[in-house]
């Protein structure tokens, strides 16, 4: 960025490349000018004092492979299928890049060789356009479209930094001169971004651990594979494959193919997409004819299974499949199906091809885990007959459902059945016995299962699934606590009243004691009262009588000595 304002070494030829020899002809971008100036001193603090400090200044182009970087708003978006690929401005800008690995090369060859060329540039051999590297990216993860955006409205995105926007649209034709004669790289990327991008891709989903997730669900009828195989699909976000939507999304996708034949787009500056298009479209269109033939020939509109394995084996292949990965329900079910459907293409990539037992297959097919329910005929048959009708159809009506398990038991009766055949595969089924699970909708199953594979393969949610989560729980956070309150008014409420009672029936309590105690003190005082008012009032009321006749200077003692005077027990 420190050269994204350079004027061009020949106006009237802009193909005239910079190298390492103009770099004091460099104008930085305006965002970019300490890094400018921080070459500047780079290069200035290695000429002040060799002895002491040697110095060197690579200026690279955008760095690209393994978890990428500057363009990782891209893979990311190709990866979760968006229909296009941004594109910001026309696209038509020159992006000087180099593989991240390639430029540990040549820094590894600065420390060891120490070139005397003091300002080094390190480029590729390839000169991309933007748009040229969306398409690649959009092809190779994607739909293979482009859709440009303009600048204005490209600065709102999200998912882009103002950095890495600036270096998105930076227009330059550099060559690294030195790097390329005075340097021994073994080049990882030395063809440039575009014509490695399958490896790239590769790349990009082993570091970022976005390898495609591949799982299998068998058993037989009525043993609920489609309600575990969709909560698997829900919990690693992976697409749930039933062959009937299969079949019938397969023969749609032909036909909205072939209508390109009858309608083709005349856009010349999308001439080779087109070709491309339109070969595709001749080879749908026949295979779309060969299908309707075949359905209609069949008593009961149905499909050979050559050819509903090659409508799945292109659902397989699919982007969105291959990127985050499938769950096959209930299928395949036979050995033969699963060798016709798994078997080498020959148009594929020989990495992705294995053998084993001298049995081969593409291994972007081959499911990685096999999950097996198993459950009794009288089980099944129960369940089936507890379905409500609605549920039942006529897929599990009782002829249908008995001529499906009995079809089913009869291709699983010896060795050769679906299940060993992937075991041969080095598959190991997973088995797990439904009749025991009492979990709803086989949760437990589920979750066993989630369990052992492993964290999911993916970005994890969203940006708005992250805020519309946050939202929910929000929303469950506010009504817990409008709960927790009313429950706390209640139970409040509920004490208050509870205290009251408690206080009142304290008050009773002790009114009925009092009144108990006083009738005992009335029913024990009655002989006092009796012996008082016999033996003691008498000569009591006597001696104040005479106390007051006589007025003595002490009264106590004047009473006293009358009473003792004049007590009857003394008498």
């Amino acid at each position: 960025m420190t050269w994204a304002k350079s004027k061009a070494l020949d106006p009237e030829d802009p193909e005239v490349f910079f190298t390492e020899e103009d770099f004091r002809k460099r104008k930085p971008h305006p965002n970019f000018k300490d890094h400018c100036s921080a070459e500047k001193l780079i290069i200035k603090l290695g000429k002040s004092d060799k002895k002491k400090l040697s110095t060197w200044c690579v200026a690279t182009g955008l760095t690209y492979g393994l978890e990428e970087n500057i363009f990782h708003s891209m893979f990311k978006a190709a990866w979760h299928n968006g229909a296009e690929i941004q594109c910001f401005g026309e696209g038509t800008n020159v992006l000087p890049t180099i593989h991240v690995e390639d430029l540990a090369q040549v820094l590894q060859n600065v420390i060891e060789r120490k070139p005397k060329q003091r300002y080094l540039v390190a480029v590729d051999d390839s000169k991309p356009t933007l748009y040229e590297i969306a398409r690649a990216v959009s092809k190779q993860l994607s739909t293979g479209k482009v859709r440009k955006l303009n600048k204005e409205d490209a600065l709102l995105t999200r998912d882009i930094a103002q950095a890495d926007f600036d270096m998105l649209l930076l227009d330059l034709r550099i060559e690294g001169v030195q790097v390329k004669e005075g340097m021994r790289i073994k080049w990882r990327a030395e063809t440039g971004i575009v014509e490695n991008m399958p490896a790239l891709v590769k790349e990009f989903k082993a570091e970022r651990k976005l390898n495609p997730l591949r799982l299998c669900i068998l058993g037989a009828p009525a043993v609920g594979k489609t309600t575990v195989a969709q909560q698997l699909a829900k919990h690693f976000r992976i697409h749930h494959l039933k062959i009937k939507d299969v079949i019938d999304d397969g023969i749609d996708a032909l036909e909205k193919s072939v209508s390109l034949l009858k309608s083709p787009d005349e856009d010349e500056a999308k001439e080779d997409e087109d070709e491309e298009a339109m070969a595709q479209a001749q080879e749908d269109s026949d295979l779309l004819n060969v299908i309707k033939e075949n359905r209609e020939q069949s008593s009961n509109n149905r499909i050979d299974d050559e050819h509903v394995h090659e409508l799945l084996r292109r659902k397989l292949k699919s982007k969105p499949c291959q990127n985050q990965g499938f769950i096959l329900d209930g299928y395949p079910k036979r050995v033969e199906q699963a060798k016709e459907l798994f078997a080498k293409s020959g148009d594929g990539d020989e990495e992705e091809e294995e053998e084993k037992d001298g049995l081969s297959y593409e291994k972007a097919l081959m499911p990685e885990y096999l999950i097996v329910l198993d459950a009794s005929d009288e089980f099944l048959k129960e369940r089936v007959m507890n379905l409500s009708e609605s549920v039942v159809g006529v897929h599990n009506s009782q002829d249908n459902f008995m001529r499906r398990l009995r079809v089913f038991r009869e291709d699983n009766l010896d060795d050769a059945t679906v299940v060993n055949y992937f075991d041969e595969m080095e598959v190991h089924p997973h088995r797990f016995d439904v009749s025991v699970d009492k979990s709803f909708n086989h949760h437990d199953i589920a979750d066993k299962m989630a369990s052992l594979i492993g964290k999911p393969r993916n970005y994890g949610p969203t940006k708005d699934e992250l805020e519309e989560s946050r939202r929910r729980e929000k929303e469950e956070q506010t009504r817990r606590d409008d709960e927790e309150r009313l429950e706390r008014e209640r139970k409040d409420v509920e004490e208050a009243a509870d205290r009251i009672r408690r206080q009142n029936e304290w008050a009773d309590r002790l009114r009925t004691v009092k009144q108990e105690e006083h009738e005992m003190m009335e029913a024990q005082s009655t002989p006092m009262r009796n012996y008082l008012m016999q033996h003691v009032m008498p000569t009591l009321t006597q001696a104040l009588i005479e106390c007051c006749k006589a007025r003595p200077e002490d009264p106590i003692d004047y009473l006293a000595e009358y009473l003792f005077r004049h007590n009857p027990q003394v008498d």
